[in-house]
């Protein structure tokens, strides 16, 4: 109950939830097009128990997750992980959504929709671990707050994302920030970093790095793609 009552948990938790709902827009769309063969009725039950397995299998893995970066490097790996996963959510992706199968049975749009939000999942998994920073607590909370929004609310998502492309890169920042958290507490340095240069911690330029590192770094590469792809255009003589 103590640590419910500090700034801490609470701070956490809004970053959670928030990194969540960002990295798992892609989930949401997935859960949709799994279900969209089924009745309407079913589509709903398909949905609910698909989202509800996925909600348990997420705890379970970001829980074992939690564990394993009390162990030395995992943070720094992590962190590294964390920034790629940043910088990608910047970079426009080309899409594969037709490659989702549909299924016309209940069982089957349940069963593809956890297998689906499991493969998808690893990006999700890391960055809630981290921000989650040991607590259980925390990190239940968040992910059985946010997961349902995610679900549930995905086309207003997606249309807000799109129109406030702002959202995406503050959600990328937050990212960068956590990986800079996380690479300056990794067991097998931190007392170096305490002891030499605390002031990456203590006054948080390790996540400030990470932050300007994520959108200086995904902006440039998501410019450079999109110049490649006006060429490709030229090229082929498109309007």
């Amino acid at each position: 109950m103590e640590e419910v009552l500090t700034s801490h948990f609470w701070l956490g938790l809004g970053t959670i939830i928030w990194v969540n709902i960002i990295l798992s827009g892609d989930n949401a769309v997935v859960i949709a097009l799994a279900a969209r063969s089924l009745p309407a009725r079913q589509q709903k039950l398909a949905i609910f128990w698909g989202a509800g397995a996925a909600v348990v299998l997420r705890i379970i893995l970001t829980v074992v997750a939690v564990k394993l970066l009390e162990f030395h490097y995992l943070k720094l790996v992590g962190a590294l992980a964390l920034l790629w996963i940043a910088v990608k959510l910047l970079v426009p992706e080309e899409g594969g959504d037709d490659e989702v199968q549909s299924s016309s049975h209940l069982m089957g749009a349940i069963k593809t929709i956890l297998i689906a939000d499991l493969v998808m999942s690893t990006d999700n998994v890391i960055a809630v671990a981290a921000a989650a920073k040991g607590s259980i607590t925390l990190l239940v909370l968040g992910l059985v707050i946010s997961i349902p929004l995610v679900i549930f609310g995905a086309t207003m998502l997606m249309k807000l994302m799109e129109r406030y492309p702002i959202i995406i890169t503050l959600g990328a920042a937050i990212l960068g920030w956590t990986a800079g958290d996380l690479a300056v507490t990794d067991p097998a340095i931190a007392a170096w970093v305490k002891a030499n240069v605390h002031w990456l911690d203590s006054l948080f330029l390790a996540h400030a790095a990470g932050a300007v590192f994520v959108v200086v770094l995904g902006k440039w590469i998501a410019g450079r793609k999109a110049i490649a792809y006006a060429k490709h255009l030229d090229r082929e003589g498109r309007p």
